[in-house]
């Protein structure tokens, strides 16, 4: 799991210390919404989680909607890097 995430940093990041800029975030979301989705592949009755995967969905969300307007070009990187979008 922190491999995971030092990899999602080191490849998101816009500068050698970037630990919380949209992207790194908008990464670390993006890891932690498709562990949730796989504990519900396993869990399918656990209801209290779902509030905390609505939770990350709109946090992304938004996010995604900031880094758009703000920098186009570091959306379509993002974008592009996580596979979110067909």
């Amino acid at each position: 799991m922190i491999k995971k995430k030092t990899e999602t940093i080191k490849s998101l990041a816009t500068h050698s210390k970037d630990v919380g800029s949209a992207e790194v975030q908008v990464g670390l979301l993006t890891d932690k919404i498709t562990k949730l989705a796989d504990h519900f592949k396993r869990f399918k009755k656990d209801k209290h989680s779902t509030v905390g995967l609505t939770r990350s969905v709109n946090r992304r969300k938004k996010l995604l909607a900031y880094l758009k307007k703000k920098n186009p070009d570091s959306y379509k990187k993002v974008i592009k890097q996580l596979n979110l979008r067909k």
